[in-house]
């Protein structure tokens, strides 16, 4: 089991979740962070956090963000990034790419600040 990061993360990437985390199992894509599945040991530092609630235990997932489950683990796969299991992340570790379900995500729009 782990923690997950959802739809609420992308366009807005605060990273307060990365400095928390001890482990470093949370990976900075384009649009979105991602949390390693095999890396992540269930401490839920990132989950208490995270201003957006953006993670949740995957135990506990809505069916509407079930997907989620599958995109974070296919970020590390060959057809995102090809890191398989980098063993916590390192500046070498951080990309432009998003998982496609992401990347195809409507963009977040922003308050106007006028």
């Amino acid at each position: 089991m782990a923690y997950i990061i959802t739809e609420p993360c992308i366009d807005v990437k605060d990273g307060d979740c990365t400095a928390a985390c001890p482990v470093d199992c949370i990976y900075e894509g384009g649009r979105m962070f991602y949390i390693h599945p095999d890396e992540c040991i269930n401490c839920g530092l990132c989950l208490s956090i995270c201003p957006v609630d953006a993670i949740v235990w995957d135990g506990e997932l809505a069916e509407t963000m079930k997907h989620f489950e599958a995109i974070n683990a296919d970020f590390f796969g060959d057809a995102v990034t090809g890191w398989g299991s980098p063993g916590g992340w390192d500046a070498a570790h951080t990309t432009g790419l998003d998982h496609p379900a992401v990347a195809a995500w409507p963009p977040r729009k922003t308050a106007n600040l006028e």
